[in-house]
């Protein structure tokens, strides 16, 4: 087995980065554990103890209902519940998501609605994340950018698209005379769920007030939605984004009504380049509501 010791600094980073890329977050042993033979054991100490136990069980008395009016010490103990240790992580709920939306709702800018979010600590996702994704740029141009849920790029970074995915999002803004100053970027999801997976519904649920208030208090003109999750969330329909793309649909949010559109994700366009065509036709057909240059 190779050692740490017998790997150089550069392949040990690479090894690293290796894991982190395929959601590995920490390690649970200093040393390796044989869980086969430590599961054998436990099997074979039950096993070993339960002729006891039976014997046990037929030579105790039994116990019969109480009888009403009978003394406290002769009532048979109620069960325990399982125990709720304030240690467990958060379990999506309703009560979860009503908190989500009083925490948004009471956010009066985006800075507010940024502490709301970082501060928030009834979603599933948060315990596992390094980084909470909220929304970056100035949004001058009135066009807000909203991609799915953060990867570990992002994760790593603490903002929205980075990484490769980043580079090719800087070109596709490029190319309808925008930067990401210029556009207000956000993810659907703050947070990066473990090894990429999709969100849960109850986890979706969770975080859809926060993304709605943020386009709420932007107040932008058009959207430009990557990728098929988003548009799913957005869109309230099943299709894949082949299907969503390239057309033009009305989302609300706290009373702002808002023309989006949906495009591939530049993930998807990464590794997929002959799709690289049918996001440039929907880039076309989005920068063609842009409003034309002001001269003077």
């Amino acid at each position: 087995m190779i050692q740490a010791a017998d790997m150089t600094p550069a392949e040990l980073a690479a090894l690293l980065a290796f894991h982190a890329e395929a959601g590995v977050e920490w390690l649970v042993e200093e040393e390796p554990v044989d869980r086969i033979a430590a599961f054998q054991a436990e099997k074979s100490a039950r096993q070993a103890t339960r002729p006891a136990a039976e014997a046990a069980a037929q030579n105790a008395p039994s116990r019969t209902a109480p009888v009403r009016g009978a003394p406290p010490s002769e009532r048979q103990p109620a069960r325990a519940q399982p125990s709720q240790g304030s240690s467990l992580p958060a379990i999506p709920d309703e009560n979860a998501v009503a908190e989500a939306r009083f925490a948004a709702e009471s956010a009066r800018s985006l800075a507010e609605l940024k502490t709301a979010i970082e501060s928030f600590a009834s979603c599933n996702l948060k315990t596992s994340a390094r980084s909470t994704i909220t929304a970056m740029g100035t949004g001058s141009s009135g066009i807000m950018v909203i991609g799915p849920m953060p990867n570990a790029d992002d994760d790593r970074e603490g903002h929205a698209f980075s990484g490769r995915a980043g580079l090719l999002l800087d070109r596709m803004l490029s190319a309808i005379g925008q930067t990401r100053e210029s556009v207000l970027i956000s993810t659907v999801i703050p947070w990066r769920p473990p090894g990429d997976r999709m969100p849960s519904t109850p986890e979706t649920a969770i975080c859809r007030p926060f993304i709605e208030r943020q386009i709420a208090l932007v107040e932008p003109r058009l959207v430009l939605v990557l990728g098929n999750f988003a548009a799913r969330f957005f869109f309230g329909e099943t299709g894949t984004i082949h299907a969503l793309r390239g057309k033009w649909r009305e989302i609300g949010a706290g009373g702002h009504a808002v023309q989006a559109m949906a495009t591939l994700h530049p993930q998807e366009l990464l590794a997929a380049p002959a799709s690289k065509a049918l996001a440039w036709m929907d880039l076309l057909a989005f920068s063609e509501r842009l409003d034309p240059p002001q001269n003077g």
